[in-house]
């Protein structure tokens, strides 16, 4: 592929709108974008929650109902006089997306249909495995929830990509040491070339975001930050729903906040497996400390304590620069590692006659699975639907 990579010029034509180039429309995404929050809204609650006319709303519905992105469910009755209102949802049968999420010791799979509806998750091994190698098992694990799932490959409407490392430029990340191979290269292209289909590729961190934000807390929360503890330490922040990019793609790189001495004492989990393993503790990945973990394993407490005094700091500038509602804590932290951290988190709070100023809640992510991997699931159908 020549020339800068843009995967929305790839999307197959069969999911465009009629003679056009686009997905959907900026009033079809704002319905359907509605929809996603409150499936089995009634069409004619629609219009309290939208500036166009009912006339307009019913025409766009229509048309989303025709092209099968919609569902025009049963009627709900009590609503008002008139006639019944039908019930609307988005129709996962449409499209299904695969997300793709790359650790330094795992591969995360996940498949996800239009409607939020996880199709199927697996996981392939990274360690002593090049690059291609591992992406061909995740194409024939890929292949094989297709066929478990029986998903017609014209269904597959794109494939999100999420990896470790900050954003560099196009679809190039600059990974962490274990993941040099992934580093620097244009991903999108590559992984085009594997599915056949547009790629849309992402920090890790930002993923997890998105993930929290459409399955998790923002269910509810709309203004939050996202701390992803993996074998390095990032995360991402959703404002008023959407993620937050900033200048050059890196918002919510968290660890730039650190210089050369004390990077080795932020909260990344690279360093408690270590220390964990020093301390005679066989812990061989921080997914196996992820299944397994024990706060009372030697070693925990004392990284937890080293490395409070940074998660302090980052905490309070994230509460003065930010102010989310919440704080949630992601990535691949046991809940029980971020809870320790929870306990021992200060406020830097100043009362002004009396008063003082709100704070974060600090809440630990319910999400059970790979969130980095639902995140870049979702992500075409974010992008180009809702």
């Amino acid at each position: 592929m020549l020339g800068k990579y843009i995967p929305e010029a790839l999307i197959a034509s069969r999911f465009l709108r009629a003679n056009e180039t686009a997905v959907v429309s900026s009033n079809e995404r704002r319905l359907l974008q509605l929809i996603w929050r409150n499936p089995g809204i009634s069409r004619s609650e629609i219009t309290a929650h939208i500036d166009l006319t009912q006339q307009s709303v019913h025409r766009i519905l229509d048309h989303l109902a025709a092209r099968n992105i919609i569902r025009l469910g049963s009627a709900r009755p009590g609503l008002g006089r008139g006639q019944p209102s039908p019930m609307l949802h988005l129709n996962g049968a449409h499209a299904y997306a695969c997300g793709i999420s790359v650790n330094t010791d795992i591969i995360g799979i996940c498949l996800i249909d239009l409607a939020g509806a996880i199709l199927g998750e697996r996981e392939v091994p990274l360690r002593e495995t090049t690059m291609e190698q591992a992406l061909q098992l995740v194409k024939q694990q890929v292949i094989d929830l297709q066929r478990q799932n029986s998903l017609a490959e014209d269904d597959l409407f794109g494939v999100g990509f999420a990896i470790a490392g900050y954003h560099v430029d196009g679809t190039r990340h600059n990974a962490p040491l274990p993941l040099h191979e992934w580093s620097m290269i244009e991903l999108g292209p590559i992984i085009t070339d594997l599915f056949d289909r547009p790629a849309w590729v992402i920090n890790g961190g930002k993923s997890g975001a998105i993930a929290e934000s459409m399955f998790g807390i923002g269910r509810f929360i709309r203004h939050f930050a996202y701390l992803s503890f993996n074998y390095g330490f990032g995360g991402g922040v959703i404002i008023d729903g959407e993620l937050l990019q900033g200048g050059r793609g890196n918002a919510g790189e968290f660890s730039g906040l650190y210089d050369e001495v004390e990077t080795d004492r932020r909260p990344a989990l690279q360093h408690l497996i270590d220390r964990i393993n020093r301390n005679g503790v066989h812990v061989p990945s921080i997914h196996f400390m992820r299944r397994h973990f024990d706060r009372d394993w030697p070693g925990v407490s004392d990284w937890v304590e080293d490395v409070t005094p940074a998660y302090i700091r980052l905490v309070n500038a994230i509460r003065a620069t930010l102010d989310p509602q919440a704080i949630v804590f992601g990535g691949e932290i046991p809940a029980q590692l971020a809870l320790m951290l929870i306990e021992r988190t200060k406020i830097f709070d100043r009362p002004r006659y009396g008063a003082h100023r709100g704070g974060p809640k600090l809440i630990v992510s319910e999400i059970p699975s790979d969130a980095a991997a639902m995140g870049a699931a979702i992500l075409p159908f974010r992008r180009m639907f809702y």
